[in-house]
C-alpha cells in the first residue's frame, strides 16, 4: 500500500472557465463584428467559453428610408437656396428698374425743357420775322402807289416840272423784273401748302406762277415745266427775276425767284414756308430767264 493512500488531496477544485460572450452586431449590408466579453474573475490561463449572440441586422428597407430622408433634406436645402437666389435677383432687378425709371424721368424732363426753350426761340423769331414782313409790305405798298413831288427851276423865264418815284428795295431790279421781285418779297413768311396758289399760302411753283401772272406773263403750273419755260442762263450770270430751279431742266422738283445780291425768295417747305435766303444756303441746279 502506498504511503500516501490515506492522505486527503489538497488540490483545489477546478473552477469553470469564464464565459466569453461574442456579440455579432449586424451592420447594414450584412457585415458582422464580434465582441468578446470575458468574466470578471478567474485565472489568466483559463480557457474562455465563447457564446455568439446574433444582433439584428439593418435591412435594405431601412437603408432605403434613410437614403430617401437624406434626399428629401437635400431637396429642401436646395429649394431654400434657390429661393434665396431668386429673392436676391428680384431685389437687384427692382433696384435697377427704379434707377432706370429715375434716369428716364430725368432725361424726359431735360428734353421737355429743351423743347420748351426751342419753341420759345422759334416763337420769338417768328414774331420778329412777322414784324419785319409787315414793315416790308408797307414799304412795297408805298412803292406801288408812288410818291410824286415837283421841283422847279427858272431858265430864260420858263420853269420845268419833273416827277419821280422812289422806294428803297433789296434788289436792283427794274421794270417787270422789279414787280416780280416785289411780289415774292411781299409774301415772305407766308405758309407753304402743297398745291396752294395763294393768296396767303403757296407751294414753290404756285408762288413763281403768281409772281409772273401779275405782270401778264403766263407760266406753266409745275416746277418741271417752269424749269424750261425760258432761256437757260448760267448761275454766274443771274439777273433779278430769273427763275431758279433745283433738279434737272425739265425734271426739276423745286423753283424760286432770284431777287439779286445773291438772294432768292421761294416757298421752301411746310416747316419754313416762304423764305428769303442766300444762294449759298441752298444752291440751285440752274436758271431760266423769261423777261
Amino acid at each position: 500500500m502506498s504511503h500516501t493512500a490515506h492522505i486527503p488531496s489538497h488540490r483545489k477544485p477546478r473552477r469553470s472557465a469564464p464565459k466569453v460572450t461574442v456579440l455579432r452586431a449586424g451592420v447594414a449590408g450584412g457585415v458582422l463584428s464580434t465582441i468578446a466579453v470575458a468574466g470578471a474573475a478567474g485565472p489568466a490561463n483559463a480557457e474562455p467559453v465563447t457564446q455568439t449572440i446574433e444582433m439584428p441586422t439593418l435591412t435594405s428597407g431601412l437603408a432605403s428610408d434613410f437614403a430617401k430622408s437624406a434626399d428629401a433634406t437635400q431637396r429642401v436645402a436646395n429649394n431654400l437656396d434657390l429661393r434665396a437666389q431668386e429673392s436676391a435677383a428680384i431685389t437687384k432687378a427692382t433696384k435697377a428698374a427704379k434707377t432706370a425709371h429715375a434716369e428716364a424721368e430725368r432725361k424726359a424732363e431735360a428734353e421737355k425743357k429743351k423743347k420748351a426753350a426751342a419753341e420759345a426761340r422759334a416763337k420769338a423769331a417768328a414774331e420778329a420775322e412777322r414784324a419785319s414782313r409787315d414793315a416790308q409790305r408797307t414799304t412795297l405798298a408805298a412803292a406801288d402807289s408812288g410818291s410824286n413831288y415837283s421841283s422847279g427851276s427858272s431858265s430864260s423865264g420858263s420853269s420845268t416840272g419833273t416827277t419821280a418815284a422812289s422806294a428803297p428795295t433789296t434788289s436792283t431790279a427794274t421794270g417787270s423784273a422789279a414787280a416780280v421781285v416785289a411780289f415774292v418779297q411781299s409774301h415772305v413768311g407766308d405758309a407753304y401748302i402743297m398745291g396752294s396758289t395763294g393768296p396767303n399760302a403757296w407751294d414753290c411753283s404756285g408762288l413763281v406762277q403768281a409772281a409772273y401772272n401779275q405782270i401778264g406773263v403766263n407760266l406753266p403750273r409745275v416746277s418741271q415745266s417752269q424749269s424750261t419755260a425760258g432761256t437757260q442762263v448760267s448761275l454766274s450770270n443771274l439777273q433779278p427775276g430769273d427763275i431758279l430751279y433745283w433738279g434737272g431742266a425739265g425734271s426739276a422738283y423745286h423753283t424760286a425767284i432770284y431777287i439779286g445780291d445773291g438772294q432768292f425768295v421761294g416757298a421752301q417747305n411746310p416747316s419754313k414756308g416762304v423764305v428769303q435766303a442766300s444762294l449759298d444756303y441752298d444752291p440751285p441746279s440752274g436758271a431760266v430767264r423769261v423777261l
